[in-house]
């Protein structure tokens, strides 16, 4: 009995291994037998570049107008897209527009402005979201949109600064299901066909043909190229800058009647006033005003840009209703951009404080839609916010990364680190807490768009122990004369307290210890300095009147450098 060699066996086994493959191969990418569409045509299908989605209907057709679905929308183009289904009102925002839509209706508000829309957005018997035009979204969005009728398919493009495009260098080849030979086939390609090109993966091209079918090309078949395509221009709005270093802003508190201003002279340096003129005082966005024409002409002839403050009355529920409502905010945008034109404003500073935590996303969407329309009438925005903590309505209720995206500036009020009700006495803003604040604060907001908001008041506080040995604290804000009036008064003690940058003073008084942790030149300089160390925008006061008249000059000498803004 013979016995053949293991090579000679070896060799057989290669040879019918090899024939198996090239058989398999022959199947697959040269015969059409097994070619698969992965769109069928029964069922709409969108395509968004490289992405099939059809688990819904992601659109409809109606009188040959093409609508978008919310749900589509909000998840692959726009995630700042708002649905107020209580009011059936649809709202958009881009960077310089603001767009409201109600269903049924053919005419949209862009900026507060009517327009006449050719199809309205629907609302379907079985469907509990919106469809919008799909016309209406290509400007809105930078998009270009093909419709294959036919086929029930469309097709959504992004306009991109460069695309990847594609021509197979044979007469024809197959374009494959997945990035591999032994992949069902999906079409043939001729050599004249435009592709879409997008990743590369394990030596094959993702593509798409012109009528939406993505499948993979062999990498060795395909010769791709880079074109440059037309994008729509955005224009810049230019943040504020006068032009002589970073910036220095103070707010000035307007109790009820705005002052005459006119004998008054301008601090050295200042660049911005805020008055305190605006608040909305109810839930159906009443707003009040104090604003004041020659404040205004007083300002602008002492070269001093005008950003009224607008609170909500530091009320939750207030703010609550008149955010909950599409209506509510329209109507108080409308009343911002009226006070703005009437009194020709500059900028208008927003400072809502003691807002719900659930209300954080609310409050966003109404300054996404607020900046857009202050923007065209040349409107500065800045937004005031308070540092980190875990306090829900008064730090939690900010998301920084998205509001300091749309505003021009974000002013973070570095003060009160020892508020007025503070179960403990210590400084309003010790140089430690209010570095801590600027950094944590820049994990969300770029430097050139953050000013430090800086105390020129600070707290008297009153320490007293009962006869169980129990400490009752109360304070008392005080402005820089006021304290050193007190100081001197009492012959206070004073010394250099290094870990708050502070000079920290006491004084006996009866049976109560009274403690200050001063706001003064060499404090200030302090904070100052911080702003040049983080190449942050500029400077903002609380408030004017508060300060000794030396602060202005410490402020010019740390602000007025080359800028970096």
């Amino acid at each position: 009995m013979s016995v053949k060699p293991a090579t000679q066996s070896n060799s057989i086994a290669f040879a019918a291994l090899f024939l198996m493959m090239l058989l398999f191969f022959s199947i697959f990418c040269f015969t059409d037998i097994y070619t698969v569409s992965p769109l069928p045509d029964n069922k709409p299908i969108l395509v968004i570049e490289n992405m099939v989605l059809s688990e819904e209907t992601p659109f409809i057709i109606e009188n040959n107008h093409v609508l978008l679905s919310y749900n589509i929308i909000k998840e692959y183009l726009d995630p700042y897209i708002f649905w107020d289904s209580a009011e059936n009102k649809i709202t958009i925002t881009t960077f310089d527009k603001t767009v409201r839509l109600a269903t049924e209706s053919l005419t949209a508000m862009i900026n507060t402005k009517p327009t006449e829309i050719s199809f309205p957005a629907k609302i379907l018997a079985d469907q509990q979201q919106p469809y919008i035009p799909i016309r209406l979204l290509e400007d809105l969005y930078g998009i270009k949109v093909k419709v294959i009728q036919d086929k029930n398919r469309v097709i959504i493009d992004k306009n991109l600064n460069t695309r990847k495009t594609g021509k197979i260098i044979s007469d024809e080849t197959i374009m494959k299901l997945s990035p591999t030979w032994l992949s069902a086939s999906v079409a043939k390609i001729k050599k004249f066909d435009n592709l879409t090109v997008y990743s590369l993966e394990g030596g094959w091209f993702q593509v798409r043909t012109e009528n939406g079918l993505i499948g993979y090309i062999l990498k060795n078949n395909l010769e791709v190229s880079e074109m440059p395509e037309m994008t729509e221009h955005k224009p810049d709005y230019r943040r504020y800058s006068p032009g002589r270093g970073r910036l220095n802003m103070v707010w000035d508190y307007i109790y009820k009647v705005t002052p005459d201003k006119s004998m008054e002279s301008v601090p050295l340096g200042l660049d911005i006033i805020s008055p305190t003129w605006f608040s909305i005082i109810d839930g159906q966005g009443t707003t009040d005003s104090k604003a004041d024409i020659s404040y205004i002409e007083w300002a602008h002839k002492n070269n001093l840009a005008v950003w009224p403050l607008i609170n909500n009355n530091f009320d939750p529920d207030i703010t609550h209703e008149f955010l909950s409502s599409s209506e509510t905010r329209d109507k108080v945008i409308r009343q911002i951009l009226m006070y703005a034109e009437l009194f020709r404003l500059d900028g208008i500073n927003l400072d809502f404080e003691n807002v719900y935590l659930e209300d954080k996303g609310l409050l966003v969407q109404f300054v996404r839609e607020l900046v857009p329309i202050l923007h065209e009438a040349g409107i500065v925005v800045s937004m005031d916010v308070t540092a980190k903590s875990t306090s829900p309505n008064w730090s939690m209720c900010y998301d920084r990364k998205e509001l300091g995206k749309v505003v021009d500036y974000v002013i973070l009020m570095a003060y009160d680190e020892h508020w007025a009700t503070s179960p403990t006495s210590g400084s309003v803003a010790s140089i430690g807490w209010v570095e801590n604040g600027i950094t944590t604060l820049l994990e969300d907001v770029s430097p050139e768009k953050v000013i430090l908001g800086l105390p020129f008041y600070t707290r008297q506080w009153e320490e007293a122990s009962d006869d169980g040995g129990n400490t009752t604290v109360k304070s008392t804000a005080l402005s820089m004369a006021q304290a050193k009036e007190i100081l001197e008064k009492n012959e206070a003690k004073m010394s250099w307290d290094e870990k708050a940058g502070q000079n920290f003073a006491y004084y006996k008084k009866g049976d109560s210890v009274f403690k200050i942790w001063l706001e003064d030149e060499k404090s200030i300089k302090l904070k100052a300095a911080l702003i040049e160390k983080y190449g942050l925008a500029g400077a903002a006061a609380w408030r004017k009147g508060f300060e000794e008249p030396e602060i202005w000059d410490v402020l010019y000498s740390s602000l007025k450098l080359p800028s970096k803004i």
